[in-house]
């Protein structure tokens, strides 16, 4: 195994080892320039992080809880589970963290318009949000397919101000609404802001967005030490692009006996073809302008992801998960449709509280591992999200599973 990776990156060029970059159109490279340097120049200003934790504490929500899941601990039996609640997050998810520092610094930049993609719908949710509270203009693009599947958030958006585009190309899912977002970035670039909402693309968004996603592993790690005078054995969360993950795992990186286990969506099964995981079953490749894990096929062309969850159905990866995989610091797994739903109604009614498809990837993994683990250790599992989203999908995923 190489070095561990301990979180200092990435490089000028927005490399995490080999992973990473910006290759993008040339048209685009000024508006990634000026993106970086005004990122560069926030991140140092202290009253820019005194408005994005005002933001965080009295809009938000935050702290977010560290409650201890003692019945679904007694039901899998060894470690005891802890779940970081992003679920009670305004909004319902991890994402509207890192939309609050973006929009913050779209209104540095002068930015009057925003745009962003959508899988799932909670990203987009929490970007009409954020324009709602700052009087912006808002476009959020969302795949055909994730708008069947997610009505609820549609109308959310919708009620919110912002304008919903439907996208009818490839599958319809997330990967071509990022690739319409980019599309119309480019003709819109001087006016427009794209609030990108997950740890890939090009460089700087994945910086940008693992650093305004650690508050959830900074409140975590404080908070487990308030409860339990030490460390967490394990970190798990489930991995799409992979900001809930970062987010929580990135201010543990340097604690060499805490665990940590990125949970992909295994879809079908990993041996099926229909899956998103892409770390386990993927190649090296380029997508959406950065150097990444990908499903692809021998030619190199971009394979449709699938899985019951819209938010995980992403062919690839963010690049810091690339490079925590290659290091071994981080180890990742996949988790099945079928135990997904399970793991659904399980934390539902073990413990009275609707997750997420994404975060039941997680809390699914999290109940095997803590099988294997001793009574003494300790989980902390992001629960990323809640589930009402997802309730009518479960409702047709179950019918069909005893037609």
């Amino acid at each position: 195994m190489t070095t561990p990776y301990t979180g200092n990156g990435p490089d000028e060029l927005g490399f995490f080892g080999k992973f990473g970059g910006c290759y993008m159109p040339e048209s685009l490279m000024p508006a990634l320039q000026e993106l970086e340097q005004a990122f560069n120049t926030i991140r140092h200003k202290p009253e820019f992080w005194a408005e994005y934790q005002h933001i965080l504490t009295d809009f938000v929500g935050r702290p977010s809880p560290l409650f201890y899941a003692k019945n679904l601990t007694a039901y899998a039996g060894g470690a005891r589970i802890y779940l970081k609640r992003e679920d009670l997050n305004h909004t319902g998810a991890h994402k509207i963290n890192n939309c609050v520092g973006q929009i913050l610094l779209a209104k540095f930049m002068g930015k009057t318009r925003i745009i962003a993609e959508t899988g799932a719908g909670q990203h987009g949710v929490a970007t009409a949000t954020v324009c709602a509270l700052f009087k912006m203009k808002c476009t959020i693009f969302m795949g055909e397919t994730d708008i069947q599947r997610q009505q609820m958030n549609v109308e959310r958006m919708k009620l919110l101000g912002a304008e919903v585009r439907s996208v009818q190309k490839g599958r319809g899912t997330l990967k071509d609404a990022m690739n319409e977002a980019l599309r119309d970035w480019i003709h819109h670039v001087d006016t427009t802001y794209y609030l990108l909402g997950t740890g890939a693309g090009p460089h700087p968004y994945p910086t940008m967005v693992r650093e305004f996603q650690k508050i959830i592993g900074l409140e975590a790690r404080n908070q487990i030490l308030l409860k339990e005078n030490k460390l967490p054995d394990a970190l798990v969360a489930c991995v799409g692009g992979g900001s809930n993950a970062l987010g929580l795992m990135h201010p543990f990186l340097e604690d060499p006996n805490v665990k940590m286990f990125g949970v992909e969506a295994g879809g079908k099964g990993t041996h099926t073809g229909e899956h998103a995981a892409s770390i386990c079953k993927g190649q090296v490749g380029v997508l959406h302008g950065n150097l990444t894990y990908l499903l692809q096929d021998l030619d190199g062309q971009i394979l449709e992801g699938h899985s019951i969850s819209a938010g995980l159905d992403y062919p690839g990866i963010g690049p810091e998960h690339g490079l925590l995989f290659e290091t071994g610091r981080v180890t990742y797994t996949a988790i099945t449709d079928q135990e997904a739903v399970n793991a659904f109604q399980l934390l539902s009614q073990q413990e009275g509280i609707i997750p997420a498809l994404e975060s039941s990837h997680a809390i699914a993994y999290a109940i095997q591992l803590a099988q294997e683990m001793q009574p003494e250790q300790i989980i902390i599992v992001n629960l990323s999200g809640r589930g009402d989203k997802d309730l009518n999908t479960v409702k047709k995923y179950l019918a069909g599973a005893t037609a």
